[in-house]
């Protein structure tokens, strides 16, 4: 009898998936499961840039230049000059705003601008008087920057030193400086903003960054601001400093009048003077007045020989004059030797 060979089946071995291999996705997923998302956008500033009624045309110019240098701002339609500035905290509210930029227009001639923390209406804010505007389109200069790029912000040596320009300071640099990753930016720092402290006031300039070694060009808008107050809530509550060498344009104005008007009043009083003192008789003639009635150079020349003559021989005393002056001094030495003998021997006598 032959054996029975048993065929034996072979074992299937597994496959062997090495750990970094991420296993394949889920072809569906539930809807109540979130997504992950990585955010880059961290800095959630938002700043609300609107005016007032009542501001000029350059004004309104100058607005729309700071609106297209900051990507983060939110527009708003003009306040009206009816409602408080306690509005503005609510408006920034329903925009989704910490920060508020306010230009306010006086008399269509003076520009002040607010800059506020309206993050729960906890403050700080500030009020500017504007002076000295020029925008991008008035000044046609020959720097230029990428639309919605984020800026450097260089600030003078006295922002670290003085107490409220510290405070100023924080407010700028959250105020003007461009989120990183915000979704209108740009990555890129091609230019600068400049606030240079000087003769009381802030001196705002916008350069482009033409090289690495500190080659400039401006690109505009330029202004100066002049600090009024600093308030400790978002455009309310109480002043914590104060400019004392804040003069309002319409004081200013007011002096310029009143020195055009004491001018006007000294020249009159010149001119009373003048008529009050002004001689009655004509004054006398010239010497040698004579000689201008001729217009001959010839006859001036002898009238002028004959001058000269005439006061020569004037000047020019005689002999016998002279002989007679010599003559009267030596008979008075003698007469004063005389008498002084005369005293000497009636002194001996006495003796």
């Amino acid at each position: 009898m032959g054996r029975k060979f048993i065929k034996k089946k072979k074992v299937e071995q597994l496959e062997i998936v090495p750990l970094d291999e991420n296993p394949p996705l889920p072809s569906q997923r539930p809807s109540d499961e979130v997504v992950p998302k990585k955010e880059k956008w961290i800095n959630k500033q938002r700043v609300l840039v609107f005016a007032a009624r009542g501001i000029s045309h350059r004004d309104r110019h100058l607005m729309r230049d700071i609106k297209t240098l900051m990507p983060h701002h939110r527009p708003e339609s003009k306040m009206e000059r009816s409602k408080t500035l306690a509005v503005v905290n609510e408006m920034c509210e329903m925009k989704h705003c910490n920060k508020a930029m306010l230009f306010e227009g006086r008399r269509k001639r003076d520009l002040y601008m607010w800059l506020a923390n309206t993050a729960g209406a906890t403050g700080p804010s500030a009020k500017f008087l504007i002076e000295n505007i020029h925008t991008m389109a008035e000044l046609k200069l020959t720097g230029n920057c990428l639309r919605g790029s984020r800026p450097l912000l260089s600030f003078d040596a006295k922002f670290d030193e003085v107490p409220h320009l510290k405070l100023l300071k924080e407010l700028f640099v959250q105020t003007f400086s461009v989120p990183n990753h915000h979704p209108k930016s740009q990555p890129f720092i091609d230019h600068v903003y400049t606030f240079t402290y000087l003769d009381n006031r802030i001196w705002f300039r916008n350069f482009q960054i033409l090289s690495e070694d500190g080659g400039l060009s401006e690109v505009g808008p330029r202004y100066v601001m002049n600090p009024v107050k600093i308030f400790d809530g978002s455009f309310t509550g109480k002043a914590i400093w104060e400019n004392p060498d804040y003069v309002s344009p319409s004081k200013q104005r007011q002096m310029l009048k009143k020195a055009a008007k004491d001018r006007y009043v000294n020249r009159v009083e010149q001119k009373v003077q003048q008529e009050a003192t002004r001689p009655v008789k004509a004054y006398e003639g010239i010497d040698n007045e004579e000689l201008f009635d001729d217009a001959d150079p010839l006859e001036t020349a002898k009238l002028l020989a004959l001058k000269a003559k005439k006061q020569l021989e004037q000047k020019k005393t005689p002999k016998s004059a002279l002989t007679k002056k010599i003559k009267d001094k030596q008979m008075e030495a003698v007469k004063q030797v005389i008498e002084q003998r005369k005293a000497r021997v009636k002194r001996e006598k006495k003796v």
